[in-house]
């Protein structure tokens, strides 16, 4: 598989740039900033309007900076920075050195920003800070900690939802400088979206707020542990959005106002505990509950002479490409797949069969436009929620549910315990009626008895999803599996994971260029956790864009110079099957699609449990029958997987 470079610089521009240091006029903090910022009545009102804003307290300020010295900045910041494009699953930016460290500049590169220093020394300034905490009502504000970084958002940048929870921030702040002499319009994207929670780190997967950034307005809000959710909207236009991001730290030992063991506190309440928790898992949806076959099915799977019957081939070859499934061909597919893990299957799907799918497909979305709201969304499709974990729409064979709290804790804990039964589902177009189709297909008996022929493996559980990416909205974050998996003792502690790729409009791989919908997998480095517990990227994947730190060997990031890591990376296709066996050490992801995707990612994903073959295999024993149900309940009951 190709590399995947995704690091690219952007160089300064060669105008030339004064080298004199930030005139005396700006060298009080209070001449750096707007007259009207200092007043009682101004700081009055800004702090009612903060305390009166939904979906949790935050606050704005037009026109902050002196307008001189904010247009400087932004000369000196087009002229003399750099910037290295970035992309993990959780963001696509431009990013800058941290700022922090412009005090231990030497004076040859310090002269080259002087006006950025001097802004930077104003923001941090007691008075500001004096400000900030007034209007916020946060406390002290340390003043020796600077945290602040340079972001320039392009077409297709985003940053998806995250809570800014990271050590010992107290205060979020983005500073906007987006060209000042023209007004930054909605239809360009960028908007900061602010997010309410269903519960405490439950984030409601539609936005509340949405601020249109404008040049020399900064927004700024409490980081909130579990409620401060928001994201950066994906930027639509040939539009260069600048900004700088940073946080006020809470005091450090010597400053007025630290509390000893206050920063320890803090950051014991970090996103990623906060990701962790019981909570988190019952408002987590689709479940990862894989349904186990009856007993007698899996014996059948599980005898040597198992073989694909003429019954079998007529039904299969409905759907499935003939030339899957002739054995000769087969048993060449499953060397190549025991000796990689992995396969692909190109045109998977008979010709008339996926002819017929790609025009249905392509006339829904031409003449019905996708719901771009949870409410929108109707059985028998549902919205996977939370947000800081991945949005999607899917069908799982299930009823629906309202996306609230006491609807999701009826069903968790009082309502029906029912299981995926697709040939129940009710559909109302013919694109519903066929993608169930294929899921009934994949759960045939035919069907686990071709994956046995082709893998070697039994299968004996499953999940089926359908699944639609819709340009814009969804996407998945990277999650890794548990490290165990099995739901009985004879079962492999690896799943069977399949997705068939049916998106039309990336039959022509031009259309799905740079637009994101890839499926990715990379290897982790992850240390040993729990059996029960589930790993996930969102809060890592937000550090890296929000923390100085050496992000070279993680995983997240796909770029050249860590591509070792990269296992699989799949383009949005149509009529493409990939078979894999994962362990707990692959983190897998579908990349946020972009709004200019030509249409959605339309795709079925599915796990299995697998044994393997064994000719003496005898029918599992009461106990290990217990054991097995014990630990799907466990599973029911919390357990997380991608």
């Amino acid at each position: 598989m190709t590399k995947r470079s995704l690091d690219k610089e952007t160089k300064p521009s060669k105008r030339q740039q004064s080298t004199t240091p930030a005139p005396s006029s700006f060298e009080t903090p209070e001449s750096c900033f707007q007259p009207k910022l200092w007043t009682n009545k101004f700081q009055q009102d800004l702090s009612l309007e903060i305390k009166q804003s939904k979906p949790y307290q935050w606050g704005t300020i037009k026109e902050l900076m002196n307008d001189d010295l904010l247009r400087q900045v932004r000369k000196e910041i087009l002229s003399q920075i750099h910037f290295t494009e970035k992309e993990t699953d959780i963001y696509k930016v431009f990013q800058s050195g941290d700022l922090a460290n412009l005090s231990g500049l030497d004076w040859d590169d310090l002269s080259r920003l002087p006006y950025l220093f001097q802004l930077r020394n104003a923001i941090y300034s007691q008075e500001f800070r004096d400000v900030i905490s007034t209007v916020t009502g946060c406390g002290k504000l340390s003043g020796s900690k600077t945290d602040m970084s340079i972001n320039t958002y392009t077409k297709g940048c985003h940053l998806l939802t995250h809570d800014d929870v990271i050590g010992s921030r107290r205060v979020s702040f983005i500073l906007y400088l987006p060209d000042p002499d023209r007004i930054w319009k909605e239809q360009y994207g960028g908007g900061l979206r602010l997010y309410p929670s269903i519960v405490p780190n439950v984030p409601h997967t539609d936005h509340h707020a949405k601020l249109v950034p404008q040049f020399n307005q900064i927004a700024f809000f409490n980081v909130q542990p579990g409620l401060s959710f928001h994201d950066v909207e994906e930027v639509r236009e040939d539009k260069q959005r600048l900004s700088i991001q940073g946080w006020f730290h809470i005091p450090q030992k010597g400053e007025d106002g630290y509390i000893e063991g206050e920063q320890q506190e803090t950051e014991a309440k970090s996103t990623l505990q906060q990701l962790q928790s019981k909570q988190l898992q019952e408002f987590d949806f689709p479940k990862p509950i894989r349904l186990q076959f009856p007993q007698e099915e899996i014996k059948s799977l599980t005898t040597p002479s198992t073989t694909l019957f003429q019954q079998d081939i007529e039904y299969l070859s409905k759907y499935i490409n003939v030339k899957y499934l002739s054995t000769p061909n087969l048993f060449q597919l499953r060397r190549l797949f025991l000796n990689e893990s992995i396969i692909e299957l190109s045109d998977f799907l008979q010709p008339k069969y996926s002819d017929v799918l790609s025009t249905i497909i392509r006339d829904f979305e031409l003449n019905s436009p996708s719901p771009t709201k949870s409410t929108d969304i109707a059985h028998p499709w549902k919205c996977a929620i939370p947000p800081h974990k991945h949005r999607f729409m899917y069908i799982d064979g299930t009823s629906s549910f309202p996306i609230t709290q006491s609807a999701i804790e009826f069903r968790n804990n009082i309502g029906p315990q029912e299981y995926p039964n697709f040939s129940q589902v009710p559909t109302s177009n013919e694109v519903d009626a066929k993608l169930v189709e294929i899921a009934n297909l994949f759960k045939s008996m035919s069907f686990k008895k071709w994956l046995k022929t082709l893998t070697s493996f039994v299968t004996t559980s499953d999940q089926i999803l359908i699944r639609r990416f819709r340009p814009g909205i969804d996407f998945t974050l990277g999650t890794t599996i548990p490290n165990d998996v099995t739901l009985t003792p004879k079962d492999e502690n690896v799943l069977l994971e399949a997705t068939l790729n049916i998106t039309p409009s990336a039959a022509n791989p031009k259309n799905w260029k740079d637009v994101g919908g890839y499926e990715l997998c990379v290897e982790t480095t992850t240390t040993t956790k729990d059996e029960d517990e589930e790993e996930d990227a969102p809060e890592k994947a937000e550090k890296e864009v929000e923390e100085e730190e050496d992000d070279d060997d993680d995983p997240a990031i796909y770029k050249a110079g860590s591509a070792d890591s990269l296992l699989y990376g799949g383009p949005c296709r149509f009529n493409v099957l990939t078979l894999m066996l994962r362990d707990s050490s692959v983190l897998k992801f579908i990349k946020y699609v972009s709004i200019n995707a030509k249409g959605s990612r339309w795709d079925l994903s599915c796990q299995w449990n697998v044994r393997e073959e064994n000719e003496n295999d005898e029918k599992v024993s009461k106990d290990n029958d217990n054991d097995g149900n014990d630990k799907n309940d466990e599973e029911k009951n919390g357990e997380e997987e991608d």
